[in-house]
């Protein structure tokens, strides 16, 4: 059976960094790296734990802690190729497609 819960709150907390990290790129690529620039993103970051907490209730922190890590990572390097034109090849996009089957794999009880 596929583990729905556990990649919703793994792409709810994903969401999160996902717009943090896009704010932090767009503040570095404006120049304005100020505490109040930052303070949005920080504001954001702080409510994963409580998403976290809530996981924890249907899943044990490690496998909640790696699909929240793999959701994150193909959601924030998407938005870096799409968004802001980054570009990955090679042994990097192996990486990224061994990223997206190994969220599958999780995905399964």
């Amino acid at each position: 059976m596929f583990a729905w819960r556990s990649i919703l709150f793994g792409i709810a907390m994903s969401i999160i960094d996902s717009i943090m990290m896009g704010l932090v790129k767009n503040i570095n690529l404006k120049g304005f790296t100020s505490i109040w620039t930052m303070t949005l993103p920080m504001i954001l970051y702080s409510l994963e734990p409580w998403i976290f907490l809530s996981a924890m209730k249907y899943e044990s922190m490690a496998i909640m802690n790696i699909v929240w890590n793999l959701v994150s990572n193909i959601l924030v390097t998407s938005l870096g190729i799409f968004y802001f034109g980054e570009k990955i090849g090679g042994i990097r996009l192996v990486g990224f497609i061994l990223a997206i089957i190994s969220l599958i794999m999780l995905g399964y009880d």
